[in-house]
């Protein structure tokens, strides 16, 4: 495991070299304005679109986390997938549209200032703390990335880890920097090309390798491996800790802005379904991955069991199939931590710096701050990940849960209630924001119902409840319900076109 395999490090530095020759390539593209380098001037095409939310989304957890998990808890970790499948169906059909249309409508290149600009805070406080959520939680989020990458790497080529975790950060980072959105996306569409074929080819050549079906299916029952989704001890407090995850994604802002860099509402419907099959797809894979590796690896704990995919290539394919399958590893972690990056040069740019600096910046300044804010942000995860001191999906779930419970309930009731007022979203999401963090950080659901309660949970439904609360005793003034009202009629012209 130690030992470097040149053909394997062939390949990934092949593979490293065209990520970087993409931001090359996009670089005077994203340099002309702040729209360009956030959001390609909103000119994504289905299949860029639809292959970059998913695989910005799915990232390392996929190939890493999820198995691992299943791995450790058998097939019950499956109910974490089916919400996560809900919920992508329901963040295409719901929210990618309407999304679309209002912030081309009030010129928002971000989530936080589609926040100021649709609820009309007069304070900036909204655009302010979101900004700031958005920096805690993708600064966490961004070191589960690193985190992956230094296992990926000192996993394969036997180094240490701290640096392998600055091997995978700097080329992350240099495509990022170099090229913006438009390198990140049609970085992510190639990067999602290879996660779905690894993801769907390495367990069926596993099978296959076992023996086929039947013997593998006898060594799962030797191990005791159960296929009941309700077995193994599963509660009702963990299936629905499991599924809620599923809320997460309206509030993930590295997926909502690729709905709003599409080119045109027209384009969404192939999008989402190309979105749908490949998530279908990449979710089966990993539970195969998972179930097939509980036989095949024993006695993984400790974090080990999130490299049981790394294992898996390195035990059934020669080194030239198995470099480009571990490459998709890579372009999973990648494809996610270049968006977070990204997100959070914005917030700093394009939100924090317009506002406390009290001028406007030129094309050419706020690009290059947006740039810089990209390596400031990669320091604060790479302190983060050189600890190594959690796994890879307990830094996700506390991310996700925390962007799910922050900005969902306001991206819902920004794009389908007129009468919601900028107190109760601001309320609302200092609930959310705070229910997380007081929940993770003191263990409050263990002590309220004997058992984890994912923290998401709890988050959104106060933030809900915050809003309907706030918005029964607050009115919002006449030409934020104008807006609105001019906002729906312009989504049934797009969608009539």
């Amino acid at each position: 495991m130690g030992q470097v395999n040149p053909v394997e490090l062939g390949i990934f530095i092949v593979y490293l070299a065209v990520l970087i020759f993409i931001g090359l390539k996009f670089y005077d593209a994203s340099s002309d304005s702040s729209e360009g380098f956030l959001l390609g001037g909103r000119a994504l095409g289905s299949w860029v679109t639809a292959f970059s939310a998913q695989a910005s989304d799915m990232s390392g957890w996929l190939l890493m986390g999820l198995p691992g998990a299943i791995y450790l808890g058998g097939m019950p970790q499956l109910w974490i997938g089916i919400g996560l499948f809900a919920g992508t169906c329901i963040n295409w059909k719901c929210v990618s549209e309407r999304l679309r249309v209002y912030t081309e409508e009030i010129n928002a290149l971000t989530l936080s200032t589609f926040f100021d600009r649709r609820y009309k805070d007069p304070t900036g406080a909204l655009r302010i703390i979101s900004a700031v959520v958005i920096l805690f939680f993708f600064t966490i989020y961004c070191a589960s990335g690193m985190v992956s990458s230094g296992k990926l790497f000192s996993t394969m080529f036997g180094l240490d880890y701290n640096i392998a975790v600055m091997i995978g950060a700097v080329v992350i980072v240099s495509y990022t920097f170099l090229g913006g959105f438009l390198a990140v996306c049609w970085t992510d569409l190639i990067q999602g090309i290879l996660m779905v074929i690894a993801i769907a080819v390495v367990p069926v050549l596993a099978i296959i390798h076992m023996g086929g079906f039947g013997t593998t299916q006898a060594a799962m029952t030797s191990q005791h491996i159960s296929l009941n989704l309700f077995g193994g001890g599963v509660t009702a407090a963990t299936i629905v800790s499991a599924v809620v995850w599923g809320l997460g994604y309206f509030g993930q802002p590295h997926i909502l802005v690729r709905f709003m860099g599409i080119s045109s509402v027209k384009e969404i419907p192939k999008a989402r379904r190309i979105a749908i099959v490949w998530c279908l797809i990449s979710l089966a894979g990993a539970l195969l991955v998972g179930l097939l590796s509980i036989p095949l690896f024993h006695g993984l704990s400790g974090g080990k069991e999130e490299t049981v995919f790394i294992l898996m290539i390195r035990k059934f394919f020669p080194a030239w199939i198995g470099g480009v399958f571990l490459a998709a590893i890579m372009a999973a972690i990648m494809s996610t931590i270049d968006s977070q990056l990204l997100v959070c040069s914005s917030a700093l740019s394009e939100d924090l710096a317009r506002i406390f600096l009290k001028k406007e910046l030129t094309d050419k300044q706020s690009v290059s701050l947006g740039r810089w804010s990209v390596i400031a942000v990669s320091v604060a995860a790479l302190v983060i990940a050189f600890g190594n001191n959690a796994t890879v999906m307990g830094l996700v779930s506390y991310a996700w849960g925390g962007f799910g419970a922050a900005f969902g309930p306001l991206v819902l009731f920004g794009l389908y209630s007129r009468r919601t007022t900028w107190q109760a979203a601001l309320s609302g999401m200092l609930v959310g924001t705070a229910t997380v963090i007081v929940w993770k950080v003191t263990g409050l659901s263990a002590h309220l119902f004997g058992t984890g309660i994912y923290e998401i949970l709890p988050g959104f439904a106060l933030n809900v409840l915050t809003i309907l609360m706030v918005n029964h005793f607050t009115k919002p003034e006449a030409h934020v319900m104008e807006e609105y009202d001019e906002m729906i009629e312009r989504y049934h012209r797009a969608k009539a076109a």
